[in-house]
């Protein structure tokens, strides 16, 4: 049986190139399992990492029972980071942190308190630590996003989330779906709750995005996700006699 299956949530940690940051993560994700309000793993994924991500990860995953890890042959961005991890665990709730640490694993203790009543539960970060131009390109991308799908999120950027397993395995992924999480659990005729989250600036390593790519990119994705959302397939079955699926 698949190991996150034993646990409540498991948390999705995607790596690319984050040496500098692997002590002080696993230091803090082991500090949150012992005051999660959901009983909790993490699961890394190493999105072919060229530096010592992987070698730092196995070791904190030899030191952690409930720490995981699964390395993909070469690296595919966040988006494939995470449909991997999803494809991968069986827990009744997945949630997302990025491996930088500009949100803390503490704030998914206030996103718990709501999993029973929304399909997904996000952050809004508050008091971002984050420069002017960082800012301002996710502000004008997330007023963009929101037009074309009217989603209603304020920040879809923040990387702190929780979905029920089955909505998120239900989500049909394509490069840049990272960005549509919310709407794409909307497609399912899921509710999504938005929750104000702390924010704190990066300490190690450097920023996978610049300018460029954070406004090119979520304009291209949004002309996807408007051709995909006409031809989704939206279905609830009424009765089966598969029997219960483990």
């Amino acid at each position: 049986m698949n190991k996150t299956a034993n646990y409540e949530l498991t948390i999705i940690v995607p790596v690319y190139n984050e040496e500098g940051n692997i002590q002080r993560l696993t230091t803090e994700l082991s500090h949150y399992l012992q005051i999660s309000k959901l009983t909790s793993c993490i699961l890394f994924v190493n999105d072919g990492s060229t530096d010592k991500s992987e070698q730092f990860i196995q070791e904190a995953c030899k030191a952690n029972k409930d720490f995981f890890y699964l390395s993909l042959a070469q690296n595919g961005g966040l988006s494939a980071a995470m449909k991997a991890g999803i494809d991968h665990i069986f827990s009744a709730y997945v949630g997302y942190i990025d491996a930088d640490l500009q949100t803390t694993p503490e704030d998914f203790n206030l996103l718990a308190d709501y999993v029973n009543d929304y399909e997904m539960v996000m952050g809004i970060r508050t008091g971002r630590k984050d420069s002017f131009v960082k800012n301002m390109s996710s502000r004008v991308a997330n007023g963009f996003r929101r037009a074309m799908t009217h989603d209603g999120v304020e920040d879809t950027g923040c990387p702190l989330k929780i979905l029920r397993t089955p909505y998120a395995k239900r989500i049909p992924f394509f490069t840049g779906m990272h960005r549509f999480l919310p709407a794409l659990i909307q497609l399912q005729h899921g509710k999504v709750k938005q929750v104000p989250v702390r924010h704190f600036p990066r300490i190690a390593g450097k920023s996978k995005y610049h300018l460029w790519n954070r406004l090119a990119g979520p304009f291209k994705d949004c002309f996807a996700y408007r051709w995909m959302k006409k031809r989704y397939i939206n279905y609830e079955v009424a009765t089966n006699n598969l029997g219960k699926v483990h």
